[in-house]
């Protein structure tokens, strides 16, 4: 039970990076400092919204616009957050 636990909580680093990658890509692109008329940045874009929108999307419904900024993924930093402590402190000392 412990190596599923140890799993669950790499994919959630894992999908943690992704999601500040795709954050500060998404910057980049808003300052023009990177173009997506490149072949390699529009791959690497598209791969990363394939990833982060099933899971922004439904924030995106509940949460009000703020004036055109968007505060989903700093929310679902906080949720993947509050899983992680969740299944460190409450899960996993549980499991023996």
């Amino acid at each position: 039970m412990r190596a599923i636990l140890d799993i669950v909580l790499i994919i959630l680093q894992l999908y943690w990076w992704i999601l500040l990658i795709m954050v500060v890509m998404s910057w980049l692109i808003s300052f023009n400092v990177i173009n997506t008329r490149n072949q390699f940045v529009a791959a690497v874009w598209r791969v990363l919204n394939q990833l982060t929108e099933p899971l922004l999307r439904p924030i995106r419904r509940m949460v009000p616009n703020f004036s055109g900024l968007d505060i989903s993924p700093i929310i679902l930093f906080l949720l993947i957050l509050l899983v992680e402590r969740v299944i460190v402190y409450y899960v996993y000392p549980s499991v023996f």
